[in-house]
């Protein structure tokens, strides 16, 4: 096994990777802010999200991994008032989105899901510790994080903090300029805004808290890892280590890992542009989970990611390539005993597919193991040298490939109904394609080449695919 290092944004550079347990990690991701459908861009790091956690799994760690649903900001609360709902109903469609999502991208569920609006009061205890440390100090009816008594400020993003000014404060939940500013803790409430009443008085809390206070409710006072997107380094990330660091005395994260941004045709994404795109409006263009998946898995996290069209549908020839692969190899009928090499072959794919994972998964490399594998192999077999004793041994390598990049399974149209969109009709089952096949191939003994082609064709109407062999096999996959 290889020694698994990751790039950790608190000192900037490639450490190994050791959890304060040695069989578990305690992982924090930050889930998205449900006033919106989340767009491919979220995904991007929610996809990076679950192979770090599927990728640890498969290393044999026990993962407490809490992802959170911010449910309660400034803009969900203009939202919901606008629409004149609470809070709950305005935000429950789109978090039910985002779950269908995931689900449809084949993102594992955290161990914990956890909603801002239902820890409101460890929120306000969290609050309460640090105004005993004289932490904060009151504004207008508000509470502020005073900056300047946590000489530690900025160590994750770099932020140069000379400059602020006594007093400078900021509301907005999120802020642009690279400028710090004593944030808020908790906020007063606005004439006709939803607040909560408590022991620190009326209004709702400020977004960084919220986080600080939910993760270490349910990990400690100490996480292994920290994740997001690097947009939210600072001040988000910057904001809670602040405050929990305050509040404990003790590192707040041991390693922060960030994924960098999602670019749309070499341009950043916005409605402006019209580049701005959500799982469901790639969906409804006729693009499929798997291929959305693996394009987003392809380019290691901490690099910019290009998405394009034409990228997409190479990232769907990739998939397509996988599984007929995986269908020669389970379909086919090969010589017995085992190729000369081919079980080191195997071996060495294996060993570099886990050494790029744990070069800071790095998907690239491990991507490149699976399909120089996949190559090698289909070589073997076009030249009658690849033995059904090496079958397993691929299939096994295969079986962890999937665990990881989780694309192999046929189910695209499954998953796209689930969402309402692809073919109504889920075609011939599984058992009747066979039957079909079956007769084909006697017809074909037979050399009734008129019955073949006929059951050929009702299968291609059907939206199944057939491959002859060579080894006198067929191989069969739905459109």
């Amino acid at each position: 096994m290889n020694e698994i290092r990751f790039h950790n944004t608190l000192g900037g550079k490639v450490e190994a990777f050791v959890p304060q347990k040695p069989a578990e990690v305690r992982m924090y991701t930050c889930g998205p802010t449900v006033y919106d459908y989340a767009h491919i861009g979220n995904f991007r790091t929610f996809v990076f999200q679950d192979i770090l956690r599927r990728f640890l799994k498969l290393r044999g760690f026990k993962m407490k991994h809490v992802m959170n649903l911010t449910d309660v900001d400034d803009r969900i609360i203009a939202n919901a008032a606008a629409a004149g709902v609470s809070i709950r109903d305005y935000t429950e469609k789109f978090a039910q989105a985002f779950f269908d999502d995931c689900k449809t991208l084949s993102i594992e569920a955290p161990e914990h899901w956890i909603r801002a609006t239902d820890h409101i009061d460890d929120m306000v205890k969290l609050i309460e510790r640090l105004q005993k440390k004289s932490f904060t100090y009151p504004g207008e009816g508000s509470i502020y994080y005073r900056i300047a008594k946590f000489p530690q400020y900025g160590k994750l993003s770099n932020i140069d903090v000379t400059g602020i000014q006594a007093g400078a404060r900021v509301d907005n939940d999120r802020y642009e300029k690279e400028s710090a500013r004593d944030f808020a803790l908790w906020k007063a409430p606005k004439s006709g805004e939803h607040f909560w009443d408590t022991p620190i008085g009326k209004g709702r809390p400020g977004w960084h808290i919220e986080c600080s206070a939910m993760a270490m409710k349910y990990l400690g006072e100490t996480l292994d890892i920290h994740t997001g997107g690097i947009d939210l380094a600072f001040p988000h990330h910057e904001n809670e280590i602040a405050q929990s660091e305050a509040a404990t005395g003790k590192p707040f994260a041991r390693y922060w890992m960030h994924s960098e941004h999602l670019l749309v045709e070499g341009e950043k994404m916005s409605k402006s542009l019209g580049n701005f795109y959500t799982l469901r409006d790639l969906f409804a263009k006729g693009y499929k989970p798997s291929a959305l998946r693996f394009a987003l898995a392809s380019v290691p996290y901490r690099k910019q990611l290009n998405f394009t069209f034409d990228g997409l549908q190479q990232a769907a020839s990739s998939v397509e390539r996988l599984r007929n692969f995986a269908a020669r190899l389970a379909q086919g009928k090969f010589p017995a005993g085992n190729q000369k090499g081919m079980a080191a072959r195997i071996g060495e794919a294996a060993e570099e597919f886990d050494a790029g994972l744990s070069d800071d998964l790095n998907t690239a490399r491990a991507l490149a193991a699976a399909f120089d594998l996949l190559r090698e192999t289909n070589i073997a077999m076009d030249k009658d040298d690849f033995r059904q004793g090496d079958v397993p041994a691929v299939q096994e390598f295969l079986a962890n490939f999937n665990r990881i990049f989780a694309v192999m399974d046929d189910n695209d149209d499954e998953r796209l109904r689930a969402l309402g969109f692809g073919p109504k009709e889920s075609g011939p089952a599984d058992a009747e394609i066979e039957k079909l096949i079956a007769d084909r191939q006697s017809a074909r003994q037979r050399r009734d080449f008129a019955a073949s082609d006929r059951i050929r064709k009702e299968l291609a109407d059907r939206g199944i695919l057939i491959e002859d062999s060579k080894d006198g096999s067929v191989r069969w996959k739905r459109k």
